[in-house]
């Protein structure tokens, strides 16, 4: 990994009527736009920093109006053991899906200029999203951005 663990995590200990589901979908596409670790049924984690706490406060929030209930924790994990593997979960859910971006400009390679115009636009944007989520950058993070834009200097370049 390229970054030193943390030492302090931020957790959401949440529980949410299982009807209506529309809060329930809501909260687990939030977490998974925010890259929180599952720990247990009802558990997240993230790095602790001024952003991640303040995002969790705001998800409790709405948990709570849903008709849920919800905590905002922080706290370190007991060994470095527990930590590396931690870490090591946040990282390889990044890691995959800088590999899909690396696939998907691999294969707009092939495409004509107009789909590849869009692919690149499309990976920009995944891109993006997935480096709001990623505190713990993978080799594929380096790998995914040389290969959009590899597509793009394809697109981009004089004719």
């Amino acid at each position: 990994m390229a970054s030193a663990p943390p030492s302090r995590w931020v957790l959401l200990a949440y529980r949410l009527p299982r009807e209506p589901s529309t809060p329930r979908i809501a909260l687990w596409r939030r977490l998974r736009q925010l890259g929180a670790a599952q720990l247990l049924d009802g558990l997240v984690a993230l790095p602790l920093d001024e952003s991640t706490r303040e995002r969790f406060d705001w998800l409790a929030q709405e948990v709570e109006d849903a008709g849920g209930e919800a905590t905002v924790w922080t706290g370190e994990l007991a060994t470095a053991a527990d930590e590396r593997a931690l870490v090591t979960r946040l990282a390889e859910a990044v890691a995959a899906d800088y590999r899909a971006v690396i696939e998907a400009a691999e294969a707009a390679r092939d495409a004509p200029e107009v789909a590849r115009r869009r692919t690149v636009r499309r990976l920009r944007r995944a891109l993006e999203r997935i480096d709001a989520r990623d505190f713990f950058p993978p080799p594929e993070r380096d790998a995914a951005r040389h290969a959009v834009e590899e597509i793009a200097a394809l697109v981009e370049a004089p004719r």
